[in-house]
């Protein structure tokens, strides 16, 4: 019973640490740009966007199809930048466990 017991503590560090993670992401802001940074995307560490700079030469008619482009490139070099930090402090959580991707810890928020 005594390792039951180690393991249920172990398992409440693990979710209190789960949760200062989930705090520390959400305060993350990362950018990802698309045309040489005529469209820089501003993302949260949840993957919301926060905030976007689109340079003016871009905002005419003529150019409305690269915007939307630059636009859609921007937000997924911003995400993936995201999805990278948040490996890297699930990484550092789990003492260096390789989990396979996707695969949730059952505690948390």
């Amino acid at each position: 019973m005594k390792n039951l017991g180690n393991l249920m503590k172990q398992a409440q560090e693990m979710q209190a640490k789960m949760g200062e993670m989930q705090e520390r992401l959400a305060e993350l802001t990362v950018e990802g740009a698309a045309g040489a940074g005529m469209v820089v995307i501003t993302l949260n560490g949840k993957s919301e966007m926060k905030g976007i700079r689109i340079d003016p030469t871009l905002l005419n008619g003529e150019e409305a199809e690269i915007l939307e482009d630059l636009i859609v490139a921007a937000h997924a070099d911003a995400k993936a930048k995201a999805e990278a930090r948040m490996a890297e402090e699930m990484k550092e959580l789990t003492g260096g466990l390789n989990l396979p991707p996707g695969m949730n810890l059952p505690f948390g928020g």
